[in-house]
């Protein structure tokens, strides 16, 4: 029969021959050995290109070649290379259909300012005090008090501008969960959450705090629900469950009563909920309707609920949060922000309690983008699992070695509480700040390596 078909291609690239839009099945090496979180990627801007040129020297690309069905003359490699991509470099950032946006280009680029020690030290205080208003504001809203907008917006800046400093610290202090005080601590934590994102995307500064109040509002549609179906253990009938889903509906009443000007912060409380397939509510807008900082909440909401320990759930590990996101990316989640979210929390993030091949426990302080898998880390136990005193800082990505000569490396992330690990502890108790205070950096004192 006459005509043409697609078929699938894999082509071995050297990796100075790599470009935008191609799609990467299979390296050189092991995936665990690399900082790529997931298995098969496509190369969406420079940032990806220097990543793979940077760890390996050959990849396996995929594409698509359209042939003919009859039998045709061989071509050179050369050419067929050429030919196995049906979109030019430059549309590899272009708009998907079903997409409200891109991710905007970079505009800022931002250095951390200080050491997370430092900024742990600053912000504790300031992080309890926002957990203050969060609640504040949530039970204020409950007996019908007016909201306090500037009060709201205050805290907001405060978090920003530490989240600016170093993002690190308030991720942290994020990990820290109370169930009893689920709703408000979310709130604050999808506000700083958002922040950190905005500053990934590189965002300018007033449209991270516009985020980052919108992060902070988001639920106070909550407030209308009953305490009784909103902290109900078991699982919610579809009487119930409706009834849950007009907080959207609600928190766009409340904020639109202020008089403020809060359109972002509206549109997001009123949309956090809605999917790309289509298939959310309140309204089950189609990709395309849904605001842009509704579908960066809607990101950063679903991964902090995750790892959140809630009266039905128990909380789980940021990389099964990340998992749950990737497969979803597409349908409930923005695909490009989705990827971009994976990458800017990790898969160790701040907070993290990680378990090392050795047996030896840590908690995560601090991450390094370019060394994913190579965090540093507050090595709390030994290998049989009592308390190291005192307890050290290791930077992963300088090869540190244990007690048999062998490279650190971690083995898995354990749930907060794991043998006797309670991160509030060590953060209410000081030594975390204590360790990753500047004075014993790794390269000064006998507590690195």
């Amino acid at each position: 029969m006459r005509g043409t078909y697609v078929e699938l291609i894999e082509t071995q690239v050297d990796v100075s021959d790599l470009e935008i839009g191609m799609h990467v099945i299979r390296l050189d090496r092991p995936w665990e050995d690399t900082d790529f979180l997931v298995q098969g990627f496509i190369i969406n801007d420079t940032s990806d290109l220097h990543a793979v040129r940077r760890q390996c020297e050959y990849v396996v690309i995929q594409g698509v070649a359209e042939k003919r069905r009859e039998p045709i003359e061989k071509t050179p490699d050369s050419n067929r290379l050429a030919g196995l991509f049906n979109r030019k470099k430059n549309q590899a950032q272009a708009p998907q259909p079903g997409t409200a946006r891109p991710i905007p280009r970079k505009r800022v680029s931002y250095i951390n300012q200080v050491s997370v020690g430092r900024e742990l030290q600053n912000v504790s205080m300031r992080f309890e005090e926002a957990q203050d208003t969060a609640k504040s504001i949530m039970s204020g809203l409950r007996v019908s008090r007016a909201l306090d907008i500037n009060n709201a917006r205050a805290v907001v800046n405060d978090c920003v501008e530490s989240v600016l400093r170093n993002e690190s610290a308030l991720m942290l202090l994020t990990r820290i969960k109370n169930q009893d005080e689920y709703t408000a601590e979310h709130c604050i934590n999808v506000s700083i959450l958002a922040a950190a994102f905005g500053k990934h995307l590189g965002m300018i500064k007033g449209e991270i705090q516009n985020l980052a109040l919108c992060g902070l509002l988001h639920d106070v549609g909550k407030t209308r629900i009953p305490n009784e179906v909103l902290n109900k253990p078991g699982r919610l009938t579809s009487e119930e469950f409706d009834l849950m889903k007009n907080h959207a509906v609600h928190g766009r009443t409340i904020l639109m009563s202020t008089g403020a000007a809060l359109h972002s912060a509206v549109d997001v409380a009123f949309s956090h909920h809605e999917r790309e397939d289509g298939k959310g509510y309140p309204r089950g807008l189609p990709a395309e309707k849904i605001p842009y900082f509704a579908k960066i909440i809607a990101l950063v909401d679903t991964y902090d609920a995750i790892t959140s320990k809630r009266v039905y759930q128990k909380a789980l590990a940021s990389m099964h949060a990340l998992e749950i996101i990737h497969k979803n990316r597409g349908t409930q989640f923005d695909a490009e922000l989705a990827d971009a979210f994976i990458q800017m929390i990790g898969i160790y993030p701040p907070g993290s309690v990680v378990e090392m091949m050795n047996g030896e426990v840590g908690i995560v302080v601090e991450s390094d983008p370019d060394h994913k898998l190579k965090p540093k880390v507050l090595m709390v136990r030994d290998a049989l699992k009592i308390p190291k005193t005192p307890a050290r800082i290791l930077d992963l990505k300088m090869g540190p070695l244990d007690e048999q000569d062998r490279p650190y490396h971690i083995s898995k992330e354990v749930p907060d509480g794991t043998y006797g690990i309670v991160l509030q502890d060590f953060v209410k108790g000081g030594l975390i700040v204590a360790a990753t205070s500047p004075a014993l950096d790794p390269e000064e004192d006998e507590w690195g390596y």
